[in-house]
């Protein structure tokens, strides 16, 4: 198979690389829902010494800067109550941490988590944290940058390969809360 996006050796249909996920994320595409059917979301192998976006686009294609997306965990504080949550922002952008999600969580203060935080409450690893497969209770903020386009490449769940998914799947993931301007220059 051919990657919609970008030019990677191994390209499969997810459902079909469940073996290369982690559990979370394995057990999302194999209850999945929504109208862009699971086969559309695309697990490619990568080398997990490029996983962070700066050098994965130098060795895999600068052209996949424009269309990859990182996945946050942020924690919003309000009288000693802790609501954790994710964002998925282009990876051109940055999370508009203080404003945008400080507001939707309706929290005091809001901060990124703590790495043990968000590897141990997703199940997942640091620096290939996905939104498919988080806690179905959090909210998940997406900027509306990212469903506009046609495919996203974003983490798997592991360091180790990558998701290209149609961005309007992420609008329609457990959670999703679409935000213009939550990803800030």
């Amino acid at each position: 198979m051919r990657a919609p996006i970008g030019d990677f050796d191994t390209a499969v249909p997810a459902p079909d690389a469940l073996g290369e996920l982690t559990g979370p994320v394995a057990d999302a595409l194999r209850h999945w829902r929504g109208s862009v059917p699971a086969e559309q979301v695309v697990y490619v192998d990568t080398d997990p010494r490029w996983a962070d976006t700066a050098v994965f686009v130098e060795h895999y294609g600068q052209e996949l800067l424009e269309s990859s997306a990182n996945c946050v965990v942020v924690a919003g504080k309000r009288g000693g109550e802790t609501t954790l949550a994710a964002c998925v922002v282009l990876s051109t952008t940055r999370v508009d941490v203080n404003n945008a999600v400080r507001r939707q969580l309706g929290a005091r203060k809001a901060s990124f988590a703590p790495m043990d935080t968000a590897t141990g409450e997703t199940g997942m690893e640091y620096g290939g944290i996905t939104p498919i497969g988080l806690p179905e209770t959090w909210p998940l903020l997406v900027d509306a940058a990212v469903v506009d386009l046609p495919y996203v490449l974003v983490g798997s769940g592991r360091r180790r390969g990558k998701l290209l998914v149609p961005g309007k799947a992420f609008a329609e993931l457990p959670g999703a809360v679409v935000l213009e301007g939550l990803g800030v220059a």
